[in-house]
């Protein structure tokens, strides 16, 4: 294995692999921040720093003179990036809020499809530019969104919404596994 490094090509691939594997650990040492799970970041910090170091050391050996090197690093570097957003979007870690503002006619309908799908739902009256409004707040889980979009684009398409990160939650309604696998029954 040593002695693959030793070759030119050999050195661009472990450079260009290594800073994929730093950089995907780095999108996770984020998200894991970012959650507040903040023992797991420091793991994942641990061992993507020591990948880092390795990989600068490799790609630094001989100097800047080696364009090959250069180029490996950074595509190593954009490429852990998208890796990283791949894996992030595979764990689906955390949960969401999402604000919709539907049509007056669609409330009822909307509020009943997502509770029984087993989403929870809080609805406001707010106003607007155009007169009075129902908000509706459905937390969930991020892997959830898919299901959950898929029920505003199936009963409103045009329906305006927003989602944002929640960082903490206690308490509310999810769907669970099962009381989606009751419904396709």
């Amino acid at each position: 294995m040593l002695e693959l490094l030793n070759t030119p090509m050999g050195a661009y691939l472990f450079i260009f692999i290594a800073r994929v594997m730093d950089m995907s650990l780095d999108v996770l040492r984020l998200l894991m921040l970012m959650r507040g799970k903040k023992a797991i970041a420091s793991l994942v910090g641990f061992v993507e720093v020591s990948i880092f170091i390795v990989a600068l050391g490799q790609a630094l050996s001989g100097g800047l003179d080696d364009p090959g090197k250069i180029i490996a690093y950074a595509a190593g570097f954009a490429t852990g990036n998208f890796v990283g957003s791949l894996i992030e979007e595979w764990l689906a870690v955390g949960h969401l809020s999402m604000q919709v503002f539907p049509s007056p006619a669609k409330v009822e309908i909307l509020c009943q499809r997502f509770r029984d799908e087993g989403f929870g739902v809080t609805t406001v009256c707010g106003c607007g530019r155009s007169g009075e409004r129902t908000i509706m707040f459905v937390h969930l889980k991020r892997k959830d969104l898919k299901r959950a979009t898929d029920i505003l684009d199936q009963v409103e398409p045009e329906t305006f919404y927003n989602i944002s990160d929640s960082r903490a939650v206690r308490g509310g309604v999810f769907p669970t596994p099962k009381s989606h696998l009751l419904k396709m029954k």
